[in-house]
C-alpha cells in the first residue's frame, strides 16, 4: 500500500519552508502541521492535493470525529479536532494561490474544513486552570530532601520557579550568569535563554519568602565555591548517567551541560508533588500561583504592571486573562460578600443622605421631594 505521494511531498516541503521562514512559526508549529496532513493523506490514501475536492474535507471531520487516541482509547477531544482541521484550513488556503494548483482549488474550499459554530465554542472554550496556592509550593520544596547534589539542585530549581515565574524552557537554558544575588534578579536574556517569543526582560525575585530566596542562593554558592564552576555553565544542570556496577544505568552527580529539554524539570516536579501528597501541578502553573499572589498584595495599578512585567509580560492584560482569572469557588464567595457589604452599608448610605438634606435646609433650600 502507498505510503506517500511525491507530488504531495514537494508541496509540503515547500509549504513548511513557508511556515518556518516566511511566517516565523516554530518546529513545534510546524510539526503540528505535518502530523495534521499526515492524517488527511492516510484518510485519502494518499490521494493527490491537485484532486482535492471539498467532500473530502467535510467526510474527513466525520471520519476524525470518530477516533480515539492512542492514549486515553477516548474519542478524540473537541480541541484536538479543532486544532487539526485549523491547520489543514490554513494548508489548503494557501495550497490554492499555489503554481500547478490554481486552477484546480478554489480559496473558499478550505473553509469547509471548519468545524461548526457550537463545536468551535466547546474547542475554544477558556476553562479554568487549576494551580497550587503559594502554602502547598512552600510545603513541596520544604519535604524535599538535600542530601545529594541532585538533590540540593531539585529542590533549588522549584524553589528557583517559585522565586522568579520563569517558564521551564527558560530555566533549562539558563547560565550562572544570568542570575544576580545581590540585586535578586534574573536577567532573561533571549540570546542565551529560551524565553517565550525570544522577548528579552529582567525578573526581579518575587516575595515569597526568605527561606526560598535562601534555598537558591545556597545552590549557587555551592555551584561556584564548592564545584567551581563558571558564569557560562548551567544554572541548573543535566544529570550525569553512567553505567553502574550492575550493567545498568545509574546516576552519578551532575553533568557540566544544560538540559536538552524542559522534560526532565517537569519531571522534578510530578516527583515533588507526589513525595509531599499532593497532586502534581506542572510548572508553568506556579506562574498562576504567582498572579494571584499579585492581585492580593498590589496595592495600586503601577504595582500591578510591575508584577506583570517580572512575569515577562508587556500587557497587564495578558497577565489578567491568561492567570488572573478568579477561580469560582473565589467568585462565590465575592458575590455572596457584596450583597452582605450592601446590606450593612445600607443604613450608612441613608445617614449621609439625612445629613445631606438638614444641611440643605439650614441653608434654606426645600428638601426634594417638595421641589
Amino acid at each position: 500500500m502507498t505510503k506517500h505521494n511525491p507530488e504531495n511531498e514537494r508541496i509540503k516541503r515547500k509549504y513548511f519552508a513557508y511556515l518556518k521562514e516566511a511566517e516565523g512559526h516554530s518546529e513545534p508549529t510546524v510539526d503540528a502541521a505535518a502530523k495534521s496532513l499526515s492524517r488527511f493523506e492516510e484518510f485519502t490514501r494518499y490521494r493527490d492535493f491537485k484532486r482535492f475536492h471539498y467532500e473530502q474535507a467535510t467526510a474527513f471531520k466525520r471520519y476524525l470525529a470518530e477516533q480515539t487516541g492512542q492514549r486515553s482509547g477516548e474519542r478524540l477531544s473537541k480541541a484536538t479536532l479543532h486544532a487539526t482541521l485549523t491547520q489543514l484550513r490554513q494548508f489548503f488556503f494557501w495550497l490554492a494561490g499555489q503554481p500547478g494548483y490554481k486552477a484546480r482549488l478554489q480559496y473558499s474550499d478550505a473553509k469547509y474544513f471548519n468545524l461548526s459554530e457550537k463545536d468551535a465554542r466547546i474547542a475554544t472554550a477558556q476553562r479554568e486552570r487549576k494551580a497550587p496556592t503559594l502554602e502547598q509550593v512552600r510545603h513541596v520544596i520544604e519535604t524535599m530532601p538535600g542530601g545529594n547534589e541532585i538533590e540540593r539542585r531539585n529542590r533549588a530549581l522549584v524553589a528557583f520557579t517559585l522565586l522568579t515565574g520563569a517558564r521551564d524552557s527558560a530555566i533549562a537554558s539558563m547560565k550562572l550568569k544570568h542570575v544576580d544575588m545581590k540585586e535578586g534578579c534574573v536577567q532573561q536574556d533571549a540570546r542565551e535563554v529560551k524565553t517565550k517569543f525570544g522577548k528579552t526582560f529582567t525578573t526581579y525575585f518575587f516575595p515569597v519568602g526568605d527561606e526560598i530566596q535562601e534555598i537558591v542562593a545556597d545552590w549557587v554558592r555551592f555551584l561556584r565555591e564548592e564545584k567551581l564552576w563558571g558564569n557560562d555553565d548551567p544554572l541548573f544542570p543535566a544529570t550525569c548517567i553512567v553505567v553502574g556496577k550492575a550493567r545498568q544505568f545509574e546516576a552519578a552527580g551532575l553533568e557540566r551541560a544544560h538540559w536538552s529539554s524542559a522534560g526532565a524539570i517537569r519531571r522534578v516536579f510530578r516527583e515533588a508533588f507526589g513525595r509531599a501528597g499532593l497532586p502534581y501541578f506542572n510548572p508553568h502553573s506556579i506562574r498562576k500561583t504567582l498572579t494571584k499572589l499579585g492581585q492580593q498584595i498590589c496595592g495600586s495599578a503601577e504595582e500591578f504592571k510591575s508584577w506583570s512585567q517580572n512575569l515577562g509580560h508587556e500587557q497587564v492584560l495578558t497577565t489578567l486573562t491568561s492567570y488572573g482569572k478568579v477561580a469560582s469557588d473565589r467568585q462565590g464567595e465575592i458575590i455572596r460578600g457584596l450583597g452582605t457589604k450592601r446590606q450593612s452599608e445600607q443604613p450608612i448610605a441613608e445617614d449621609i443622605a439625612e445629613a445631606v438634606f438638614r444641611r440643605l435646609q439650614s441653608a434654606g433650600a426645600a428638601r426634594p421631594e417638595a421641589l
